[in-house]
């Protein structure tokens, strides 16, 4: 099939089209196109003759350009026809997409709920475990002394406690490890009536909450005023301080936390003398921190990992929403939301860590020389048998 063609600015003559596209020569069809002058190119305007390589008769010259591949499988294409074409649609149903692997892990308080324990309630509320593959359960212990004796034996995953008692459970072998603080300062303290000074301690009652409380630190205070242990009675009051001083059954408390029993004792009338930790001779320590199981480490590692950055993210979220985080908190767990723990509340978040996995090395250092220097432990055990960070 031929058509003709207008040239442009400088066509090709026929002889040359022919002699290049290895065409017979044909007769010029129409009127006779004017010589071409000496360049060799004809005049512009000139008709002149191409091959229609498109089309195979010349009925299919004015007939649908799609019409000659109607009922061809692969439509019109370069490939040669009779090529199998894979279909551009799958057909059949779609197989249901399987939901990621949730990794499940128990948590045991060191008491009831508080403030202080405001980042593992905001990350659970706010789904930042979730987000990661976790089911978090959070326990709450009958007993203060039982949740580091399940971690011991399997039976939790993670357990709160405080940094000295963490001293004290690997120095009697327990296999438990530091792997997260929550709090980075002390948060304990000595808490006494106002009518009883601190040199005036002998032949008083001193109620203590927690055998660190008094292995460590009531050693301390005595150490401190130069006493002897029989100088003084300290009954185990098992966390119920407010009570034992609004009934009169103690002078003072030693192990309270200092921004909470001295509010809620004057809410009832009950002034005190408060008196912290660094003030009778213990050295700054970590007051909340997350142990896991040594043995189970390996196979829990990075569901901690994972834990961890999920409380860096609450906690992040709480100092900037203190308002709206304080809410948050007291809807997940209405026995926080008392006028003393609502008070506390400015005070107790400044004290959460914004990097709970960082470790503070040396300070786990100078406390088990304190502690050994006044033979509270057997032997000095190396910072890396008692806290990680887990992310090294």
């Amino acid at each position: 099939m031929l058509s003709f063609i207008r040239c442009p600015a400088r066509p090709r003559t026929w002889a040359t089209l022919t002699l290049a596209l290895g065409l017979p020569a044909l007769p010029a069809l129409g009127h006779a196109a004017p010589e071409a002058p000496e360049g060799g190119y004809p005049p512009l305007g000139t008709e002149v003759m191409v091959p229609d390589l498109g089309r195979n008769t010349p009925s299919e010259a004015t007939e649908d350009p799609l019409a000659a591949f109607e009922g061809r499988s692969g439509g019109p294409a370069v490939d040669t026809p009779t090529r199998p074409i894979a279909p551009a649609v799958a057909v059949g149903p779609v197989e249901p997409i399987a939901p990621p692997p949730v990794t499940r892990l128990s948590l045991m308080l060191d008491w009831y709920p508080s403030p202080r324990h405001a980042a593992l309630f905001v990350a659970r509320e706010l789904d930042l475990f979730s987000e990661r593959g976790l089911e978090v359960e959070i326990r709450t212990p009958a007993d203060p002394n039982v949740p580091a004796k399940l971690l011991a034996t399997s039976r939790v995953d993670l357990a709160l406690t405080r940094q000295p008692l963490l001293h004290l459970l690997v120095d009697q072998g327990q296999p438990v490890v530091r792997v997260a603080t929550l709090v980075g300062l002390p948060l304990a303290s000595l808490v006494l009536d106002d009518a009883i000074a601190l040199e005036s301690l002998a032949g008083k009652r001193i109620g203590h909450v927690a055998p660190d409380a008094e292995q460590v630190l009531l050693a301390s205070l005595l150490t401190h005023q130069a006493l002897t242990r029989d100088a003084l009675d300290s009954p185990d009051l098992h966390f119920r301080l407010e009570q034992a001083m609004r009934e009169g059954r103690v002078d003072g408390v030693i192990g309270a936390v200092r921004y909470l029993l001295p509010r809620a004792l004057a809410d009832d009338g009950l002034a005190t003398r408060t008196y912290t930790t660094e003030d009778i001779g213990v050295p700054r320590y970590d007051g909340l921190i997350l142990m896991a199981n040594r043995d189970e480490l390996a196979t829990q590692r990075k569901a901690i990992v994972q834990l961890v950055e999920a409380l860096e993210e609450a906690t992040a979220w709480i100092v900037e929403h203190p308002s709206a985080s304080w809410e948050l908190l007291a809807e997940a767990e209405p026995a926080i939301d008392t006028p003393a723990n609502r008070a506390a509340w400015p005070e107790a978040m400044r004290r959460l860590t914004l990097t709970p996995a960082a470790l503070h090395e040396r300070r786990y250092a100078d406390f088990e020389r304190f502690l050994n220097q006044r033979h509270l432990v057997s032997e000095t055990t190396p910072v890396e048998r008692l806290a990680i960070d887990p992310n090294r």
